[in-house]
């Protein structure tokens, strides 16, 4: 989850919405992902969907069973799709969404049994990930 918010900070720089993401499998780093849906014009370049897909292409298959995402904000219903989509086993993230969260919060994608069962773990560095999406906005309303 470090790496995330490393990458998530990175985002924030850049002018986007500060959320970073990271495959792993088991203890090996996979792909990392962050926000970049203002650079690439894209409404789908969500960090999880970034990281999602460079782990398919690093893996070489579409299937990341026994793989975890690590994200510093609850996925939204795009986003839990593809990770169902994705056979991940495991969703672990930082930042509830009350407005868009579809991993408990406002949608439970993963846990309606749809695709098999992904495993969610919420609030892992809560308060830093809350505090890095706070202070971005914050700094956004006042510009």
């Amino acid at each position: 989850m470090e790496r995330a918010l490393e990458l998530a900070q990175e985002a924030g720089n850049a002018g986007e919405v500060p959320v970073g993401a990271v495959v792993v499998s088991g203890n090996t780093l996979v792909a990392v992902g962050r926000n970049r849906m203002q650079e690439a014009r894209d409404p789908r370049a969500h960090a999880e969907m970034e990281a999602i897909s460079a782990a398919r292409e690093q893996t070489g298959t579409g299937r990341l069973d026994g793989h975890t995402l690590y994200v510093t904000l609850e996925p939204c219903p795009m986003c839990a799709g593809a990770l169902l989509l994705a056979r991940l086993d495991r969703v672990v993230f930082g930042a509830w969404d009350p407005r868009l969260g579809a991993c408990g919060s406002q949608f439970d994608l993963p846990g309606a049994g749809i695709l098999g069962d992904v495993r969610v773990r919420p609030e892992v560095l809560q308060e830093r990930c809350s505090r890095l999406l706070s202070q971005w906005f914050d700094s956004r309303r006042q510009e």
